[in-house]
């Protein structure tokens, strides 16, 4: 279980975590929280309805790392008409769907603090973290959200792999070596978990 997400009896997983991996995890949530931006808190009174159809913004965040998270709905041939019927599409399918997937993101990320919270870590600094099959998917959201933001300020395209990329090869005064290690452990927890949830 060191390192990596095992299956456990009666669904969900486990994986043992030492102090600093438990820190790291946590400092990557809370940042990721931060990235994404306070929820809309319930005004008092108001019509909880009305709520759910609040629209959002309707053009992609500046950030390109909030860009990645939240795309684009729509692409297409890249014909000036067609161009500005895909943005408007873009922009009416990301009004009404942007506030749902930014506090459905929030939530994992909470939750993997959460989680990390209670852990009990014993005398050799070590904890193990046991998540239902509902955690499990939470937790898949998160890791999957801090590796492209991660990705995206590692410049990592979609078309590269990890190795490919040169992200194994850079040296250790690299300054961008610790984030290229999170990275890739990172996506070692994403794709162990990944195969624990496979039937």
């Amino acid at each position: 279980m060191p390192g990596h997400f095992e299956a456990v009896p009666g669904g969900g997983a486990a994986v043992a975590l030492d102090e600093v991996e438990i820190a790291i995890l946590r400092s990557l949530a809370v940042q990721m929280v931060e990235l994404i931006g306070p929820g809309d808190e319930p005004v008092e009174g108001e019509d909880p309805l009305a709520a759910l159809f609040a629209e959002g913004p309707s053009k992609p965040p500046a950030d390109p790392a909030l860009a990645r998270l939240f795309p684009d709905g729509y692409t297409g041939p890249e014909s000036d008409a067609a161009d500005e019927e895909l943005k408007a599409a873009s922009a009416e399918f990301r009004r009404f769907t942007e506030n749902d997937l930014r506090t459905r993101k929030r939530e994992d990320a909470l939750s993997v603090i959460r989680d990390l919270d209670a852990l009990t870590v014993n005398g050799e600094g070590e904890a193990v973290l046991k998540l239902t099959a509902d955690d499990c998917r939470r937790w898949l959201g998160a890791l999957n959200d801090l590796r492209l933001t991660i990705g995206t300020r590692l410049e990592v395209s979609d078309d590269e792999d990890d190795e490919g990329s040169g992200l194994y090869r850079l040296p250790d005064s690299d300054p961008r070596k610790p984030m290229v290690m999170a990275y890739l452990w990172l996506g070692v927890l994403q794709e162990t978990l990944i195969e624990t949830l496979m039937p």
